[in-house]
């Protein structure tokens, strides 16, 4: 439940702009590392003095500047007054509970976004959340842990490889996005294993930890459906332009991530039905089961009423019971019994009770 509702830690009626970490601290120590970077060349540093980022301002080169660790304060503080970051946009990067947006500013495009990941040991999807500041010449990421989704990206940089190079901070903001998109088809393809796998064993033995397992499944589903919806209109509201800050020739790369987009979300509907789907079966096969079982005792005891009734007549001893006296009674009673018994199955055999 923790990872579906955060509890904030900020007070009711604080002023707006308030800069409060809301959520998990995940690392010790936040750290700042700049690439700065032309068609020509390529600097990687780690910032030790934030205020120094100010001084970048009058570079020719683009910069990508990541910041891990949102949890100080005087990091955050000190990169917003650096790069002219309003209060509410400062206090979206610290709330980690932040619904995925893209929301622009005079300066600057504030993008929001769900970075996932799947733990194998716990069978669960992680959440992380990302934010990308994009402006003039510069785009700044904020993750709360370092991580190596974004690896991909800064071996295009450092390799030159395609137009990375090539084109402004927008399209590197696309190429991050697209990345953290991508991400998602992975996590897709492990819980689609853990579903297959689920449906042999719940079709060979259903028990109650299919059962568990597949609650547990469902709940996955759900929290990835709940990171993952408002990625479309985000996107979706990048493809269709309208930002200073973002290339029209770039709209076409943000239409792509919004077809991946549409994509994941479809998958993710799949899954969720075929887990209700499969839920329902396990539920019905108990239920079969259990259906089976009492038509089992209940045939027994049909079987049985007749024969209590012979044995409780001739078992109540009354001494003017002319049968007690015939040589052959206790045969007879034991035939009148047997040839019931049969009677009984061939008529429930006849009517498919059997």
């Amino acid at each position: 439940m923790p990872r579906f509702i955060l509890k904030s830690r900020k007070k009711a009626g604080s002023s707006p702009g308030t800069l409060v970490h809301i959520g998990e601290q995940k690392t010790e120590h936040s750290k700042v590392s700049v690439i700065e970077y032309s068609p020509e060349h390529l600097e990687t540093r780690t910032v030790e003095n934030v205020e120094a980022l100010g001084g970048l301002s009058g570079s020719a080169a683009l910069r990508w500047i990541n910041i891990d660790g949102i949890h100080d304060m005087d990091v955050i503080q000190a990169i917003g007054k650096a790069f002219g970051l309003h209060a509410l946009t400062l206090e979206d990067i610290v709330n980690t509970g932040h619904r995925p947006k893209a929301e622009e500013f005079d300066r600057y495009v504030c993008i929001v976004i769900k970075m996932l990941q799947f733990d194998s040991v716990q069978d669960s999807v992680i959440s992380e959340q990302v934010s990308f500041i994009l402006g003039d010449r510069f785009l700044l990421s904020f993750q709360e842990r370092p991580g190596n989704v974004f690896a991909p990206v800064r071996e295009r940089l450092l390799k030159a490889k395609g137009r990375i190079r090539q084109r402004g901070c927008d399209y590197l903001a696309y190429a991050l996005i697209d990345t953290v998109v991508d991400h998602y088809f992975y996590i897709l393809e492990k819980l689609g294993e853990r579903i297959e796998s689920l449906e042999e064993i719940l079709i060979e033995k259903p028990d109650s930890d299919v059962m568990h397992a597949i609650h547990h499944l469902k709940r996955e589903v759900i929290f990835l459906r709940k990171q993952v919806w408002p990625l479309r209109e985000v996107v979706g509201t990048l493809a269709k332009g309208g930002f200073d800050w973002i290339d029209e020739a770039n709209h076409i790369y943000m239409m792509d991530v919004y077809d991946h987009a549409v994509q994941v979300i479809d998958t993710i509907e799949s899954y969720r039905d075929v887990l209700s789907g499969m839920l329902d079966l396990y539920l019905s096969t108990i239920s079969n089961h259990m259906n089976e079982v009492m038509k089992v005792l209940t045939i027994t005891a049909t079987i049985f009423i007749p024969i209590t009734f012979i044995a409780g007549i001739y078992g109540m001893n009354f001494k003017n019971m002319p049968e007690l006296e015939w040589p052959w009674g206790y045969g007879m009673v034991w035939g009148i019994m047997i040839a019931i018994v049969l009677t009984m199955g061939v008529i429930f055999k006849k009517k498919r009770w059997l």
